[in-house]
């Protein structure tokens, strides 16, 4: 989409360049934050809306429009993230991460974009892995702030306290309770390649309803976690072992969990 200034060039408007610039950016960082693409999209947008609602005197004002984004984003991301914990503490059964669309969905960045961009980079990075996401959720919001600010973004500590309304001691603090959170649930750092491999193998042994293949796929500890997101049918509880698991999946006429 693109604004004209007024003097007929058709350059984008000044304002709607700041947001177009910095888009991809705040689309990543919100969507660390909240573990949902559309609640990353309704956050950025929300964002949007509060420079849009500034004079151009007031937007010209601001010394570095990137970070005052940046800034409003994590606010609302905060707001955000408080009544979607209540919200998943009256849902009824387990409530799991939205994994991130292929790259070629990411709405963010265009096809065929150079993938040697640092915005790119960061959104394919192993920072969004659906294992580091379910651990995000077992942080407070204020953990998850801190950490994804300071350790993904590579914000001061004294940047997220102005950002969080903490001091840069209290940001610091909550950075280092959420990475032994991260320690303690032991997540494997699985090559991306190696899980996409063993999800396509889980595809092919699904469709042909092969449980034995299915078996042999799953660690015998395993557990599985559906999520109907309220609108479909899904298992209420976690479902312990990988035989358990391979006759679930072959039994459901919804398909594998993604």
């Amino acid at each position: 989409m693109t604004t004209s200034n007024g003097s007929g060039d058709g350059q984008p408007e000044p304002g709607l360049s700041v947001i177009m610039n910095e888009r991809r950016q705040l689309i990543n960082l919100a969507y660390r934050l909240l573990g949902s693409l559309t609640e990353a999209e309704d956050a950025v947008q929300e964002t949007s809306a509060r420079w849009y609602a500034m004079s151009r005197q007031q937007q010209e004002a601001i010394e570095n429009p990137g970070a005052w984004l940046t800034t409003v984003a994590s606010r609302v991301c905060l707001d955000l993230l408080g009544s979607a914990r209540a919200r998943r503490e009256r849902y009824v059964g387990e409530w799991i991460p939205e994994p991130l669309p292929d790259r070629t969905e990411w709405i963010s960045g265009p096809p065929g974009g150079d993938p040697a961009d640092p915005a790119d980079r960061v959104t394919l990075d192993e920072s969004v892995s659906m294992a580091f996401l379910v651990v995000l959720e077992s942080m407070t919001p204020a953990e998850r702030v801190a950490l994804i600010l300071h350790d993904v973004f590579g914000y001061s500590f004294a940047e997220v306290g102005e950002i969080a309304g903490r001091t840069p001691l209290a940001c610091r603090q909550l950075a280092s309770s959420a990475r032994r959170r991260i320690r303690a649930s032991g997540t494997p750092a699985t090559p991306a390649a190696q899980r996409a491999g063993v999800v396509r193998d889980f595809k092919r042994a699904w469709e042909a309803r092969d449980i034995d293949a299915l078996v042999g796929l799953l660690d015998p500890d395993a557990t599985l976690t559906a999520d109907g997101g309220g609108l479909v049918s899904a298992a209420l509880r976690p479902i312990e072992g990988g035989e358990q698991i391979a006759h679930y999946a072959s039994t459901s006429p919804l398909g594998y969990p993604a």
